[in-house]
């Protein structure tokens, strides 16, 4: 008992140490990478481009699905305040109106018109019949009277064709005017068709099955979620529908190690917000430039790699921060490992310390093949 006791005390005195437990199993050689999850099959959703002048102003979000819901295809996603250009529609289609009332105005005018020359033409022509009459007797008259009437016919005659000359005048006249009157009327139907072709796009719906993600901001010096009355400008995203049966993460690879990466490499995946959470994935991407990052030099440049995740599980949702232990080589001989932390290197020498009771002994060991973390 008195032994017992000592030793007892003797552990308890001595400083808690980390220890790990030598097991045999199969050395696997992986490096991990760091990225986040996302879809692969997705449509982005945003604000509509108008096709008119106005086409830069902002627009004022009035309803809007709520981050993380599943939609439908066809299900009204957002909706943008379109009274302002309703208006301005309203305001378009009775100018078409008038327009279209000036059009019916001009023809009642120049059927006036019309007529009034006709009428001149029929009374023209009237009065060179009765003075082709009249000189049909010029033998019962004088020869100055005979003259006169030759010269009344002749008058007659040319003021006759004259007045059918203006008749085709007239009537190009007035055909120029229509077609001015029309291509102004066209020209405010077109400008209120386009318009609603725009105040169409206001309603904006889902073009797929999935799951709806709203697109962050950076609003008030910190990052946000684009919400309900925010403004949004022609093109800009606010959200996402994504098929979370369909996920991947997207990471970087230091380009030094673009040899050790083949398409195809299975991966062990993992989330930070889900630790116990893990999927198997492949490569299927793999960049084929390196770029250099925000904040590191252009001798540090990475290479993006997309990774395939098997699997499906409601908690895993795009934007995640996750890790990927891809699988260079491995092999099925059992062995004994002991993780890379226990060794002590002094020299060209390697040591572990192997707790016996209350103490840790120094046993020398020999290495073989090592990875990352074993």
């Amino acid at each position: 008992w008195n032994a017992q006791q000592k030793q007892a005390e003797a552990l308890a005195a001595m400083p808690t140490a980390k220890t790990a437990k030598v097991h045999f199993g199969a050395l696997h050689h992986s490096v991990r990478l760091a990225g986040a999850t996302s879809s692969r099959n997705y449509s982005n959703i945003g604000a509509p481009k108008l096709v008119g002048p106005e086409g830069s102003r902002p627009m004022v979000i009035l309803k809007m699905v709520t981050s993380g819901t599943f939609v439908t295809k066809g299900q009204v996603l957002v909706e943008i305040d379109g009274q302002s250009l309703q208006d301005h529609v309203d305001d378009v289609n009775a100018t078409v109106e008038q327009s279209l009332g000036d059009e019916r105005k001009r023809m009642a005018e120049q059927a006036l018109d019309m007529e009034a020359l006709l009428q001149s033409v029929r009374v023209a022509k009237s009065d060179l019949e009765k003075m082709k009459l009249d000189a049909q007797a010029r033998e019962l008259r004088t020869t100055l009277d005979q003259e006169l009437l030759s010269l009344s016919v002749d008058e007659s005659q040319a003021k006759y064709n004259q007045l059918l000359k203006e008749v085709d005048l007239k009537k190009q006249q007035q055909a120029s005017e229509m077609k001015i009157l029309t291509f102004t009327t066209q020209r405010h139907v077109r400008h209120r068709d386009r318009h609603k072709v725009d105040l169409s796009k206001f309603i904006v719906r889902a073009g797929m099955n999935g799951l709806a993600v709203v697109q962050p901001v950076f609003r008030g010096g910190e990052n946000d979620t684009i919400k309900v009355g925010d403004n949004v400008f022609p093109g800009q995203t606010i959200l996402k529908v994504v098929d979370p049966k369909n996920m991947q993460v997207e990471g970087t690879m230091n380009q030094a190690s673009i040899s050790d990466f083949r398409l195809g490499q299975s991966a062990s995946i993992h989330l930070d917000a889900f630790p116990g959470l893990t999927f198997q994935g492949k490569i299927y991407s793999i960049g084929a430039l390196a770029v250099a990052g925000m904040r590191q030099g252009n001798f540090i440049r990475t290479i993006p790699v997309k990774i395939s995740i098997e699997g499906f599980d409601d908690r895993l949702i795009p934007d995640l921060s996750a890790s990927a232990d891809v699988q260079l080589r491995s092999s099925d001989e059992k062995v004994l490992l002991v993780p890379r932390a226990a060794i002590v290197i002094e020299g060209d020498k390697r040591f572990v310390y192997v707790k016996k009771g209350a103490s840790f002994v120094k046993t020398a060991v020999e290495v073989g093949d090592m990875n990352e973390v074993q």
